[in-house]
Formats: structure tokens, C-alpha cells, sequence
């Protein structure tokens, strides 16, 4: 076959460059040619996948691939839509290796066919940051001013904030431009900190590109209407239409995006008050739930984004048009759920104070909101003190009498001085290398509590991430990725062996979306349709589904799983089993033997729930030839 990727391979130390292809025949996306480059130079890769630009909706992820400091493993994020520009430097991927003496901005422009033209300039970001719109939104200004007239269409901007260089959670930043003007529109490949691999171990704070070519992008409507005809007896649009409905807005519940509809089919799973709310009785949490989430948190929501039908895209034509916002803030579930209830904030003006704070200094949200909720409930049982964090105030979280407006704005206030006393390193406060190492080297000072209350999936010696905000079993699994959709998140109950067969087998078809650059929002038809598309365009189904079981163990294969190291991480999954049974009714034998096992032992039943999810992982993904 001939068809080949071509790679644009950048040191920034130097700034010199060379393109270099890679065929079909080994590597068919930015996934498994990113792992390989990772692997190979230790770089960090941006790649799209080869319908960038088509006709094909979602198709547009740019999707960043390297060593994760956060997770001390190879990772996958991705960000919506920054793949359309980057589609028009005619590569399919950026590779850098090397490091910048300073920090610096990294210039890529392609005019016309014309070579691409490769620059590293450094910048004071420091300076920068502290400036206008300050962090992250700063430079991103900045970047423009600097080269965006050198562009003929509107190029993309990545960029990173403070947390970049200070801590192993940065993210990465983008926004779409459109006639010259930056959007609100954030975009972000947060999880796993790969913005702090950009800027601590290449130098790059950011990276402005674009470019006027046009390649032969499949764009032939009538015959992929005949796919989707032949399959789904629908046309693209309407069967994407149907499949993106929650992201979009959601008739029977009159919500839509992710934000809407997790909250509004919470009830009593809710989770609150950096997870306390796991030990409340149900109708407890219902009552949260009702009073504070559906009667003001989601009540804002609605009446000031959803009824007024603020919403926008990525950056690419799509009907899901998920991105949810209101004035210059945009609404997601995750990020607004650990910097909201997590930290006790059930306000939509505090939470917005938050978020925003949070995503100026270039942190990934979930995993800033993980850390915001326990420093706080530490604050708040005081095994931290306000000295020892180097700010002003406790939390509120008495929920007796709890005053939505005034304690959320309180409690936000207290996580903006905590992100300020993180990145100042302020009292005892060092997460340059880590949140999981601090607490093991404070924890004999401070006692075995401080650790025991953050929640968190271990990886390795120090690796460590945030679980996706759902009380399910999923979110804890032992997989080789987490903080991503690698896994199962449904809220059934599903027996660990089971489990990890599931996730395994969930983990290839997020590659299959991953690996040809799709957003994950238009699975309902992708995952089951692209590789039908990859025949009959290239013939080369069975081997794009053969690289991806192949893929699929390669990850695996550096799988280095820890035992979950937190009292709280082990009742997050007892809890979900309890509630299975009283809340939820469910009486299958399996759940009754697990549930027996943790009265008797909490840390050896969890250990066995543990191994056997494991087993069921391993099984799934040992090595493939």
C-alpha cells in the first residue's frame, strides 16, 4: 500500500527539523506512530488522523502522544478540533525532541506548498503570564500578537499556563480563531500533564500553526450517505444527529451537553465534599442532589446556557455543538463537577471563578479539582493547617444550613489561593514532582490520614491521576491509561474479572477513534463504521483492526498498576457496592459474596477485586503477533 505518514520531527534545542515517512504497513495514526516515536526519541507528538479535513464529522482531534509526568507512563490526550488547521501543513505529525536553552514559542507556517517554515523564539513567560488576561489566555494573546500576521488564514494557537512548569498537571490550551479574532472556545488536552512535558522537557510554552495548503481530503457526501444508508438505513447527518443528541441537547430531560445530563440523572450518586458524600445514606444525597445541584447549580445552568442556546463547536463543523458556555466560560461536566461539588462549590457564578482560575494557570481541571477537594478536607479536619498551605481561610462545608451562594463563593475563593499557594510553593506545599510522593513524604509528619483521603489511581512508583468523576468501579480499574475513557464507566454492577475483560475491550475501540483522530462524542456510529470506511477507501480494514489489538498490547505491555494506596480510593469501591444493593436492589449472588468479603477484610477483599480486574485486562490484551 502506498500511503505514508509524514512526520515533521523538530529539536528545539536547535531548531532545526526534517520530515521523515512512515508507511501504512506499521503505523496507520497518531496513536500507535506516537507511541513509537515516544518510545523511540522520547518526544512528545502531535499527530491527526487521516480524515482530518473530510467530510466524516468529528474528525478533527489533534491528539498529543508521549511520557506523561503526571502518570509516569506513556499517554494519550487529545484536544477538539485543533486538527483542521494542523491538517493544513500538509504532515500528519509534530514530533519534538530536544530542549530549548529558554523557554520559547515554537512558529509553524506552510504557505501555498511551499516548504514549512520552522521557527523556536523565546519568550519571557513568566513575564507574559503575570500579564493581561493572565496565564495561559495571556500567552495565547501574546502568541498572536507576535506571529499571527504572518499567517493568511487563521492559524491555532497551543499553549500553557504556570502549572506547565511548576507541577506535573499541565495542560495544554487551544482555542478556535476565527477572522483574526480568539474565541472563547477552550479547548484542552489536560489529562495526564503533557503540558508539562511540553514546557519542563522540550521548552516549548507554546505553538502557533497553520498553513494554506488543500490536500484531497475525502469530502464525496453522496457516497458516504450511501454508507451510512447500507448500515444504518440514515443519512451521515442524521445518524449523527441521533448520536450525539446528549451533547447536544436532550428533549426529555430539556437539557443537553455533558454538564445537563450527568447532572440532571445524578440522584442520589452524587459525589460531594472531596467524596464524603459516599458514606451518606442515600436519601441523603438525594437531598444534596435536589436542594443544591437541581434547584441552583443545573437550574443556572439551564435558564443561562441551555434556554438561551449558548453553545458553540471546537473549531470544526458539527452538530453536537457541545461546547456549552455562558459569556466567556465554558460548561463541562468534569470540570465542573471537581472544581464545583468536589470542593463544596454548588454555585455556578463561584464555580466559574474557579474554573477559570484554574484553567488561566494551565492546569488540567480534573486532576487540579482531585487535589483542591483533599487539600481542603485536610484544611477542614485539620490535619493541615492554613499556615501549612499558605492561605487565609477554611472550607465551608457544614452542609447543615449550607448557604449556596455565599459558601460556594467562600469555598471558591479558598481553591483560588490554593492554586496560587501550589504554584508559589507556599508553606509545605511541592508538587513538582508529584501529589502521590508529597503526600507519601508528609504523611509520617502528618499522620496516615493525609494520604488515605486522596483519591487517586497509582501507577508506578510515583504515577498518579484523578478518576473520572462517576461512583462507579470502572474509574478505579488497573489499566495502562487512566483519567481517560480506557475503561468501563457504566453503574452497573459487573464482577472484576468481567470488568477487565470489558475495559480491555473498551480501551480498543477508544483506539480505533484515538488512532484516526475522532472525537469520541460521535461513537455511537464511528467505532463500528470508520474501520468499514478505512476498506473502502483504502483496503485496509483487517489491517487497521490487527494494528489496533496489536496497539492495544503494546500499551498494555508497560502496564505497571499499583494496588489502590488510599482508605478512601478502597471505600469509593465499597460504597459503589453497597449502594448497588440497598439503593439499587440488586440481588445477583456475586454482589452479595463481594460485599460479605469487604465486612470481613476492606483492604483484602479490595485486593482480590483488584487482581481479579487485573486478570481479566491481561487476559484481554497479553502480547498479539
Amino acid at each position: 500500500m502506498d500511503m505514508f505518514q509524514r512526520t515533521l520531527l523538530v529539536d528545539a534545542a536547535s531548531g532545526f527539523y526534517k520530515i521523515k515517512k512512515y508507511g501504512f504497513d506499521r503505523y496507520f495514526g497518531p496513536v500507535d506512530l506516537g507511541i513509537h516515536l515516544a518510545r523511540h526519541y522520547r518526544s512528545l507528538n502531535f499527530g491527526v488522523g487521516i480524515f482530518a479535513g473530510s467530510i466524516l464529522p468529528g474528525s478533527n482531534r489533534l491528539v498529543v502522544t508521549g511520557f506523561s509526568p503526571c502518570w509516569q507512563g506513556y499517554y494519550i490526550s487529545s484536544m477538539g478540533g485543533a486538527g483542521l488547521v494542523f491538517d493544513n501543513l500538509g504532515i500528519n505529525m509534530l514530533s519534538l525532541v530536544g530542549k530549548a536553552p529558554l523557554p520559547s514559542v515554537l512558529f509553524l507556517n506552510r504557505n501555498h506548498g511551499e516548504e514549512i517554515e520552522v521557527e523556536v523564539v523565546p519568550v519571557d513567560a513568566a513575564r507574559i503570564w503575570a500579564s493581561g488576561r493572565t496565564g495561559a489566555y495571556a500567552l495565547m494573546d501574546e502568541v498572536y500578537r507576535l506571529f499571527g500576521g504572518r499567517y493568511e488564514n487563521d492559524p491555532r494557537i497551543l499553549a500553557t499556563g504556570p502549572a506547565a512548569l511548576n507541577t506535573d498537571m499541565g495542560g495544554i490550551l487551544s482555542v478556535p480563531i476565527k477572522k483574526g479574532q480568539l474565541s472563547y472556545v477552550d479547548t484542552w488536552a489536560g489529562r495526564g500533564g503533557l503540558g508539562s512535558a511540553m514546557a519542563q522537557t522540550h521548552g516549548i510554552v507554546a505553538v502557533i500553526y497553520g498553513g494554506t495548503l488543500v490536500d484531497e481530503d475525502f469530502r464525496d457526501k453522496k457516497v458516504a450517505d450511501e454508507w451510512f444508508q447500507n448500515k444504518y438505513a440514515l443519512r451521515l447527518v442524521q445518524k449523527d444527529l441521533e448520536v450525539t443528541t446528549k451533547y447536544r441537547y436532550d428533549e426529555k430531560l430539556s437539557t443537553g451537553g455533558t454538564f445537563g445530563v450527568n447532572y440532571a440523572n445524578m440522584d442520589g450518586r452524587v459525589l460531594a465534599f472531596n467524596y464524603r458524600t459516599i458514606h451518606w445514606t442515600h436519601e441523603q444525597r438525594q437531598a444534596l442532589h435536589q436542594n443544591l445541584i437541581v434547584a441552583h447549580y443545573l437550574k443556572q445552568f439551564n435558564e443561562e446556557t441551555i434556554q438561551k442556546k449558548q453553545q458553540a463547536t471546537c473549531g470544526e463543523p458539527c452538530v453536537a455543538v457541545c461546547k456549552k458556555m455562558r459569556d466567556i466560560y465554558k460548561k463541562d461536566y468534569e470540570p465542573y463537577q471537581t472544581l464545583g461539588p468536589l470542593c463544596g462549590i454548588f454555585d455556578q457564578r463561584a464555580a466559574e471563578m474557579l474554573n477559570h482560575h484554574c484553567d488561566a494557570m494551565g492546569f488540567d481541571a480534573i486532576s487540579c479539582g482531585g487535589v483542591l477537594a483533599w487539600l481542603m478536607d485536610l484544611l477542614d479536619e485539620g490535619v493541615l493547617s492554613r499556615e501549612d498551605l499558605g492561605v487565609t481561610r477554611l472550607p465551608r462545608w457544614q452542609v447543615q444550613g449550607f448557604d449556596v451562594v455565599a459558601d460556594s463563593r467562600h469555598n471558591a475563593e479558598l481553591g483560588c489561593e490554593l492554586i496560587d499557594a501550589i504554584l508559589a510553593r507556599r508553606g509545605i506545599l511541592d508538587f513538582s514532582e508529584g501529589v502521590r510522593k508529597w503526600s507519601r513524604i508528609h504523611s509520617p509528619a502528618k499522620g496516615a490520614i493525609l494520604h488515605d483521603r486522596l483519591v487517586h489511581i497509582a501507577f508506578g512508583r510515583r504515577g498518579w491521576m484523578v478518576p473520572n468523576q462517576y461512583w462507579v468501579s470502572g474509574v478505579l480499574a488497573p489499566m495502562s491509561i487512566m483519567g481517560k475513557y480506557y475503561m468501563i464507566y457504566s453503574d452497573d454492577f459487573i464482577p472484576p474479572r468481567t470488568l477487565g475483560r470489558m475495559c480491555a475491550e473498551r480501551m480498543k475501540k477508544e483506539l480505533i477513534l484515538d488512532n484516526l483522530g475522532t472525537c469520541r462524542f460521535h461513537r455511537g456510529w464511528a467505532e463500528e463504521m470508520l474501520p468499514e470506511v478505512m476498506e473502502s477507501l483504502y483496503q485496509s480494514k483487517e489491517a487497521f483492526l490487527h494494528g489496533i489489538e496489536v496497539l492495544a498490547s503494546r500499551i498494555n505491555s508497560g502496564n505497571s498498576p499499583i494496588f489502590w494506596d488510599s482508605q478512601r480510593t478502597i471505600e469509593f469501591l465499597h460504597t459503589f457496592l453497597k449502594r448497588k444493593k440497598e439503593a439499587d436492589g440488586i440481588t445477583d449472588p456475586r454482589l452479595a459474596d463481594w460485599l460479605d468479603q469487604f465486612d470481613e477484610n476492606p483492604t483484602e477483599a479490595a485486593r482480590a477485586f483488584w487482581y481479579q480486574t487485573l486478570m481479566g485486562i491481561d487476559e484481554s490484551l497479553r502480547e498479539f503477533f
